[in-house]
């Protein structure tokens, strides 16, 4: 400090005013100090001239003369590291230099220096600015008229508060500003003093006692004459509602609100009436909006902060608002001119209401909001019903095209700035539509009705106002030349009531208590109802009403309880089921797309009403309970039909030429084209999200383009549908879970692509991860970059896709594999990352260790890790097999056989079994074990024998069989029949069922029953009850050829209808067997209705029931359930129906609920199913269960399962 003289002082004092006066314009301007503060430290953002002031240069100069060497050297580290192999970029380096800079001892004492010169040059700065304070403020003593300078110098004050010099705003000098502020004093004064008032620290001008009363000064001070000075004082209010804490905005707020009612109420003040409208351009009307404007400004931002604050300051705001908001004229000295209320004016900065959607948001506003409304206020709401009642009438009486004040357009035409009444009166009712909206979602709010209205009988009810919504769509008038862009961005009638009923559809209960009845469903559905008669479906209805009341139809049938009301209406047990929502929307879209409703034929929009309602249909058929009300209408034919039409017609648009002016019409027209081709493809895909829309979709022979559609959606990373939540897993599953499906799979790329996808995740990893250090070695089973890829290639390999993908397929075996060699196919994947049997195919992985994870452990551990030895073929080693069951015995019971002497002795045949069905379940729910072996094969053999003999309990038709061992023994079995034997024999050898000589006798029953066809997979219905008859070959052909006559064995025994001429052609060439489209379909809509949360943990895994139950019931349970649990399935089966085969699967999920939901969240629920066994599952302990599944289900099951043979479903 030394060496700092009193030039050096003078100079940076010289420097400073310099940087000020340069400045001066943006501090004075600043609302506050705190900005003033900001503005000085972004300065060199905000200022060109910057580096052109002399204190920046002298500040530079500075800092390169102490530091600028250290820089350098700190530069040259960084470069030098760079080079030795430590990557960083510029930005690092930068950081790095700064960092170490700011940490030395040279920037430390030169911060020091600096601050300590700058000290003496503020303070000597500070004493002369209080000097000529002193000065100005006893020269303002002397002449108190004379034009002030305290603005510019309380700027100065205001400006400087950042060096430590707050100026305080005294007690008197609010008194003098309170005295020079009323109306009596010169212009000039009061100007001055209102300037002197802007420029006062807010927290100075909160702690003065008089704050009230100068509130209430200029409250009065609103309604001066002089536009300039209420203008001025509009923006004080407007710095104290940005810069106060909530209590002082608080009093400003509540007293422009009363300001502004105690102006509607006064009749000196010029109200504009409704016949007049509301020229904005007049003086008056500006500055009455622009305090209008204000509130409603803060209005939007108090909810933000107000719950930081005492309760009351947010009641004050409320009710204050909600008084002013209620003012009405007292018009008995007017006969026919309506004077403009508040509201209007609200309406007109707040259109949408977003100040009630914002209050009504959080639960510490809403209650007094709803508090306040219910006891005080509620004419509010009276009011708003009472407009959009007004707005309705006006519609249906064909005033519409007057009615609709859709101000854009006029404004545009006319270039004024004049509302004219029925533009008023459009505004306020699409203010009074969002306000009722908002209120309906909650449910205080909704407790508001029903209300009583003025000149109306009754009370309004919930009800009402719904319908009085829904009416509004098809009466209120529309634009002929609305396009589809348009429609989500406009503020038509019709749009601003669909955008409120979504929101009320989007809220559950909301939705429930208010729209999930009949009679707003039926409202909604009235003008197709009338197009359907052939008559126009109201006045003004349009193709835009149209494509609006199907995207709310569409928002309905997304929720489960919307759908149940659209299937079968509010009473499910009504016989009028055609009636119902479902059936008229499915008929009306049939009409469209057969093209049987003339009226808006030719017109542009016609095909996006279309697709509008095919898209309510396609939420109802994608679900099982929906495609069982739909399936009678043929959808997914007039679909197909409209595909295929239009699929012709985009082949014949012509190609553009160049410069031609045909091209903009003939791009525009063939872009309609693709994009309502692809829509209809979209349509058809859904059907597939079922078992028996799938066997739909395969019947239209357009299973192999829309898979394309999906895989080109998958690839491209597009959502499948805007209703999809999951994806396009569960579609995926369905599809393979078929070999038809497989096949189309195949040829669209989709397992082309996922082989890919998986291999690049195993092997390269993702593409989007920066590897900064070695990676961890994986102990997981796959790692979880790799997980997604690996489940989508389980869900796509089901037994019948992994057939018809590897089928007559060798495995490559090479002696050498490129590294750049990526598998392209399932058969691929399996030589190079499962059947590692070469050194050429483990040195061809990149990544082995997550390739091959379990060869890696078995490598990487020498001394032997396992507690189990190792094995590659059979027999089994001893410690793999159970010993519970090893030894079992077969043993009569004394109390079953009591039970099969006493059936014998009824003579009724139907008697017979319905009472041998009773003393069934009595016995598998009391002694569930003794129904076993010798016991249970003579209960089997009387009571298939019995229902055989009555013709009602037969199904199909008696055949003679007349061949022999002799004429089968030369037939030949495919090599998985042949394996499947070898299990069967082993075994039931290991089960004590079977004996020497089993593997013959079952080959000769499986020639005598596998003359259908070539069947893809081995006979395991066959297999089990060969091993239920102990082996005896006779019993089980006997039983075999009396059980094929009975419905269940199309259920039970696969190969039964493989290629059946018993099944309908069509669904023979399908492929698909009836277990799939009949049985797991039903499987599916009993888990959504019975498990709710198993059937959405599916959904979310992006996981098809129907394909694990497949795979269950194909194999008859083998590998998943003990023994005695398979006996206990096939004897249910048989003795209760095949229905109950649908029972036994829900009650296995019910079962396993807790372990599904679990894997759900480990995302492997796929790996799980498929590989668990169904451990602790009994079917008698879950009877009760499936008893009550029967009662409830039984009629519609057996229904369809009856119907399997029909040629049209």
């Amino acid at each position: 400090m030394a060496s700092f003289s009193s030039e050096d002082q003078a100079m940076l004092q010289a420097m400073l005013r310099q940087l000020f006066q340069s400045v001066k314009e943006k501090i004075t301007g600043a609302p506050s100090v705190e900005c003033a503060e900001e503005i000085l430290l972004h300065l060199e953002e905000t200022d060109e001239n910057f580096h052109n002031y002399e204190f920046v240069k002298y500040l530079r100069q500075h800092i390169g003369n102490t530091l600028g060497s250290m820089i350098e050297e700190e530069m040259e580290k960084c470069t030098s590291d760079q080079n030795q192999g430590e990557e960083c970029g510029y930005d690092t380096v930068v950081q790095q230099v700064t960092k170490r800079t700011q940490e030395s001892k040279e920037y430390k004492e030169m911060m020091h220096y600096l601050k300590n010169i700058m000290i003496v040059v503020v303070e000597s700065m500070i004493n002369k600015f209080e000097e000529d304070e002193t000065r100005n403020q006893e020269r303002q003593k002397k002449i108190q008229k004379e034009k002030s300078r305290s603005y510019c110098t309380d700027n100065c004050s205001d400006s400087d508060s950042s060096f430590n010099q707050s100026y305080k705003f005294c007690q008197g000098k609010l008194q003098l500003i309170l005295d020079q502020l009323d109306p009596g004093q010169p212009k000039e004064v009061r100007y001055e003093a209102l300037q002197t008032l802007c420029s006062a620290p807010p927290s100075d001008v909160l702690n003065c006692e008089n704050w009230t009363a100068l509130c209430e000064k200029l409250t009065v001070s609103l309604s001066d004459p002089d536009p300039v000075f209420s203008d001025r004082i509009l923006k004080f209010c407007a710095q104290r509602f940005s810069l106060s804490p909530l209590h002082m905005t608080k009093e400003v707020y509540t007293s422009l609100a009363k300001y502004l009612e105690s102006y509607f109420l006064s009749r000196e003040n010029h109200i504009p009436t409704l016949s007049a409208g509301v020229d904005i351009t007049n003086p008056d009307m500006t500055r009455l909006l622009k305090k209008v404007r204000l509130l409603n400004e803060y209005q939007k931002e108090a909810p933000s902060f107000w719950i930081r604050h005492p309760e009351k300051y947010m009641e004050e705001i409320v009710e204050s608002t909600l008084s002013l908001l209620t003012v009405k004229h007292d018009q008995s000295h007017v006969v026919s001119e309506k004077i403009l209320d508040p509201i209007y004016f609200f309406a007109l900065v707040d259109t949408k209401a977003v100040w009630f959607k914002k209050w009504m948001h959080a639960h510490y506003s809403r209650t007094t909001v709803l508090r306040l409304l219910e006891k005080k206020y509620k004419s509010l709401i009276t009011t708003a019903i009472q407009q959009c009642i007004q707005y309705f009438e006006l519609c249906k009486t064909r005033r519409a095209e007057e009615a609709l004040g859709h101000s854009k357009h006029c404004r545009k035409k006319q270039k004024t700035f004049y509302y004219l009444g029925r533009e008023l009166q459009y505004i306020y009712f699409i203010h009074s539509l969002c306000l009722l909206g908002r209120l309906l979602i909650y449910k205080q709010g909704r407790k508001l009705f029903p209300i009583k209205l003025k000149n109306k009988k009754g009370l309004v009810s919930l009800v009402d106002l719904l319908v009085l919504f829904t009416q509004l769509i098809y009466y209120s008038p529309s634009f002929p030349k609305m396009t589809l862009a348009t429609l989500s961005e406009n503020y038509s009638p019709a749009s601003m009531v669909t955008e409120v009923l979504w929101i009320l559809c989007d809220q559950k209960e909301c939705a429930v208590e208010c729209l999930y009845n009949n009679i707003v469903i039926e409202t909604l559905l009235q003008p197709i109802h009338n197009l359907m008669k052939g008559t126009e479906a109201s006045p003004n209805c349009s193709e835009t009403a149209l494509i609006h009341i199907a995207g709310i139809l569409a928002r309905i049938a997304s929720v489960e309880e919307g759908l149940t009301l659209l299937l079968y209406g509010a009473n499910m047990n009504s016989s009028e089921e055609s009636s119902t929502g479902a059936h008229i929307i499915a008929q009306f879209s049939k009409k469209l797309l057969d093209e049987d409703i003339s009226i808006f034929s030719g017109s542009e929009m016609l095909p996006v009403v279309k697709g509008a309602f095919i898209s309510v249909c396609r939420q109802i058929y994608s679900t099982c309970e929906g495609l069982q009300v739909l399936i009678t209408y043929s959808l997914h034919e007039s679909i197909a039909k409209a595909w295929k039409k239009t699929s012709l017609l985009s082949e014949r648009i012509p190609t553009p030429v160049e410069g031609s002016d045909s091209v903009s019409s003939v791009s525009q027209e063939s872009q309609n084209i693709m994009a309502w081709e692809d829509n209809l493809l979209d349509d058809l895909l859904h059907f597939a999200a079922t078992p028996k829309g799938l066997l739909l979709l395969q019947r239209t022979g357009a299973i192999s383009e829309c898979m394309t559609f999906m895989f080109n959606r998958y690839a491209k990373k597009l959502q499948v549908s805007r209703h999809k939540k999951f994806g396009c897993g569960v579609l995926v599953t369905q599809v393979a879970s078929t070999a038809a499906g497989g096949v189309a799979l195949k040829k669209s790329g989709f397992v082309n692509e996922l082989i890919t996808e998986l291999w690049s995740n195993l092997e390269y990893g993702r593409d989007d991860v920066r590897v900064t250090h070695p990676r961890s070695t994986p102990v997981d089973p796959i790692d979880r970059s790799c997980q997604k890829s690996f489940l989508a290639l389980v869900n796509l390999l089901s037994y019948p896709t992994i057939y018809e993908l590897i089928r007559n397929q060798d495995l490559p075996n090479k002696t050498e594999y490129s590294l750049r060699e990526v598998p392209t196919c399932v058969i691929d994947i399996i030589d190079r990352l499962i059947i590692l049997n070469s050194e050429a195919k483990i040195r061809s992985l990149f990544n082995y260790e997550q390739s091959h994870i379990f060869e890696k452990k078995h490598v990487l551990i020498n001394d032997n890790p396992y507690p189990w030895p190792m094995f590659s073929s059979y027999p089994l080693p001893n410690c793999y097999l159970s010993d519970i069951t090893r030894n079992a015995g077969i043993k009569q019971d004394n109390d079953l056989g009591k039970l099969l002497l006493c059936l014998k002795m009824s003579d009724k045949q139907t008697e017979w079994i319905v009472n041998c069905r009773r003393q069934f379940c009595k016995m598998m729910k009391a002694k569930p074990d003794i129904i076993s072996g010798e016991a249970l094969v003579e209960l089997l053999e009387k009571f298939v024998l019995h229902l055989t003999e009555s013709p009602s309990e037969c199904y199909f038709p008696s055949v003679e069989y007349t061949a022999t061992d002799a004429n089968v023994k030369n037939e030949s079995l495919s090599s998985v029949q042949q394996l499947g034997i070898k299990m069967t024999v082993r075994y039931g050898k290991f089960l004590n069922l079977l004996k020497d000589g089993a593997e013959n006798d079952l080959t000769l029953v499986l020639k005598h029953f596998c003359l259908q066809g070539n069947y893809t997979g081995h006979d395991w219905f066959v297999s089990s009850l060969f091993m239920i008859m102990l082996g005896d070959k006779e019993k089980t052909f006997q039983f075999l050829r009396q059980f094929s006559r009975l419905l269940t064995s199309a259920f039970l025994w696969l190969p039964r209808l493989h290629i059946s001429s018993y099944l309908p052609i069509d669904t023979v060439d399908s492929g698909i067997h009836p277990v799939y489209f009949c049985s797991t379909h039903y499987i599916e809509m009993l888990l959504k209705a019975e498990l709710p949360l198993v059937f959405s943990a599916f959904h979310m895994s992006g996981f098809a029931p129907s394909q694990i139950c497949l795979q269950w019931i194909t194999q008859c349970f083998w590998n998943y359930l003990d023994w005695i649990e398979i006996c206990h399935y096939i004897a249910t089966c048989v003795f209760l129906g095949p229905d109950y085969q649908v029972y036994i699967c829900i009650a296995i999920f019910k079962h396993l609920q807790q372990d599904i939901l679990q894997h759900t969240q480990t995302q492997d629920l796929q790996v799980f199913l498929k590989e668990e066994a169904l451990h602790g599952f009994r079917v008698s302990d879950y009877f009760e269960y499936m008893e009550m599944l029967e009662q409830n289900h039984r009629t519609v099951l057996l229904r369809d399962m009856r119907n399997i043979r029909l040629q049209s479903t």
